[in-house]
């Protein structure tokens, strides 16, 4: 007499049992992540949630890190806010200027375009250009010289007040790029994990300002020219609305995956202390595969 349905069971079974076992769960994400990052010598902090499933995964993400130019997102919500208000029209024409007022004493300092990521803007001062442009130009090119005029148009402290309405409780934007002046009293814009978690889910859900000027922003914010990060190791037809960040041994990565089949999640990588800024960046390109991988695993129904 044979037993083979009960030889079939067993086998399903531990079929099962080792798939059940080699499952991704988020514990186990979470420490695969964190031994990743411990191979570099530096501090990070991650925030991830799936806007479709909730899960969500946090390291040390209410540590606080210089913000670099991940401020620049909060800077350009409140362009966004203060248009939505009638302040002004993001059509209005504003002319391109050098020069610029330290926090700490209104004395004049102007920017070294050897110390932009973007240099073009500078061949054009006295020229005139949209706000759009100079949104556009301080998010997808990062350049310090349309940020410092663009927040000097908004008012940092009114993009920190805006910050707390969207319950981002930390993030603090007190000035704009490269005011040595304010530097040298750690007079520096602040942000961590969490709080820009906190905006990217709010901005995906269209749920900062309006629906329209969320879906904006993320316009602006898929035509990144910085990639090495969050992107780098994802397949081509994943886009990613994000704004990096970095100044020296810091580097930074924020903003929304979405993948082809209309699901969404955010990413928050941070880093400071580095010692080698190219392989903690290579680390966290590789943490966001990992995360990637999570999110588009096959689940049981």
């Amino acid at each position: 007499m044979t037993n083979y349905p009960k030889i079939s069971v067993l086998i399903c079974s531990l079929f099962l049992l080792c798939a059940c076992s080699n499952r991704m769960t988020l514990h186990k994400l979470k420490d695969e992540i964190s031994a990743k990052l411990a191979e570099q010598p530096g501090d990070f902090a991650v925030a991830f949630k799936d806007l479709t499933t909730g899960d969500s995964l946090l390291i040390n993400e209410q540590t606080f890190f210089h913000a670099a130019s991940t401020m620049k997102t909060p800077v350009m919500i409140e362009v966004y806010k203060q248009a939505a208000a009638g302040i002004f029209n993001l059509n209005d024409s504003i002319t391109l200027r050098n020069e610029f007022k330290s926090i700490v004493d209104s004395s004049s300092f102007i920017l070294n375009a050897n110390d932009d990521s973007e240099k073009e803007l500078y061949k054009h001062l006295g020229e005139k250009r949209t706000l759009y442009s100079l949104v556009y130009d301080m998010i997808i090119s990062s350049s310090n010289l349309a940020t410092n005029m663009v927040i000097e148009l908004v008012n940092a402290r009114k993009v920190t007040q805006t910050m707390r309405q969207l319950g981002a409780h930390k993030i603090q934007v007190l000035r704009g790029v490269e005011d040595s002046k304010a530097f040298a009293k750690g007079l520096n814009n602040v942000t961590t994990a969490k709080d820009l978690m906190v905006i990217f889910e709010k901005m995906a859900r269209g749920e900062i300002v309006d629906s329209a000027s969320s879906q904006a922003m993320i316009k602006i914010l898929l035509n990144q020219q910085f990639n090495e990060i969050i992107p780098a190791r994802l397949p081509k037809d994943v886009k990613v609305a994000h704004k990096t960040g970095n100044i020296t041994n810091v580097q930074h990565d924020s903003g929304i995956v979405l993948l082809p089949n209309g699901k969404k999640y955010v990413l928050v990588l941070l880093s400071k202390n580095l010692k080698k800024e190219e392989q903690a960046k290579k680390a966290m390109a590789e943490v966001s595969e990992m995360i990637y991988k999570y999110v588009t695993a096959p689940r049981e129904q």
